[in-house]
């Protein structure tokens, strides 16, 4: 089985990290491919951000296609482009977000998720409420930006923890890592607060598994149809769905 995992960012340093994650987890005899995305931003911090992030994750999930992936991880806590890459997509494809949801929710009632700046809490406030779990999820920022995860030095982690802290003394009884640049995270943290961290990646992993060997891919008919061939203009004319809706 071979898993592609995308990182819709460009920053290769995270890419390298959360294919570390990926790997740790994946089954036996599960491939584990991290590439980056090719265009884009460096980071994906808001909704400005997540729209110029999307041609790229396109363009990575259509190579990892050709090279014969059977599943794909959108591997930032947006679920960026999650909905046009299950509609472009022939193979299963996981956002993070959703999969660290499904994954908390079975193992606890109320959740804490902790993502990166504040401009980013709406963004996944909104995820929250369309996955179901408005009503069991609080959603805060610890005020570190994404790539400072990546920077040595810049105090990201003491203010991560806090944050945490802050959730459990709120009741929480699991908490979601909201970004995929924490992924190496999870396991110190449970340990450290003595409760279920969530890594999205890592649920993602599972998750992707388990479609591979039930045989599911996303249905194309009704809201993931193949997109109906046409012209696209100006940088995006690569990206037109030709007559078999690929790129």
């Amino acid at each position: 089985m071979k898993l592609l995992v995308v990182n819709p960012n460009t920053t290769a340093s995270m890419t390298a990290k959360i294919g570390e994650a990926a790997r740790s987890v994946a089954g036996a005899g599960v491939e584990i491919v991290a590439v980056t995305s090719p265009m884009g931003p460096a980071s994906i911090e808001g909704f400005y951000d997540e729209a110029f992030a999307v041609p790229g994750l396109i363009a990575a999930i259509a190579d990892g296609q050709r090279a014969g992936a059977d599943a794909a991880i959108v591997a930032c806590f947006d679920d960026t482009g999650l909905d046009a890459a299950r509609s472009f997509g022939n193979i299963p494809v996981v956002g993070i977000c959703e999969a660290a949801l499904v994954t908390a929710g079975q193992i606890a009632k109320r959740i804490a998720v902790v993502t990166t700046l504040a401009r980013s809490v709406v963004p996944v406030e909104e995820l929250v409420r369309r996955y179901g779990y408005a009503e069991r999820v609080r959603v805060s920022a610890c005020d570190v930006a994404v790539l400072a995860l990546e920077e040595p030095g810049s105090g990201a982690r003491s203010k991560l923890e806090a944050e945490i802290a802050r959730a459990v003394a709120g009741g929480a009884e699991a908490v979601v890592l909201g970004c995929a640049g924490m992924a190496d995270l999870a396991k110190a943290l449970s340990a450290r607060f003595g409760l279920p961290v969530v890594d999205g990646v890592a649920a993602a992993v599972k998750q992707a598994e388990a479609l591979v060997s039930l045989g599911l891919a996303t249905a194309k008919t009704g809201a993931y149809a193949t997109p109906s061939p046409k012209a696209y203009a100006g940088m995006l004319a690569p990206f037109a769905p030709e007559s078999d809706g690929r790129t």
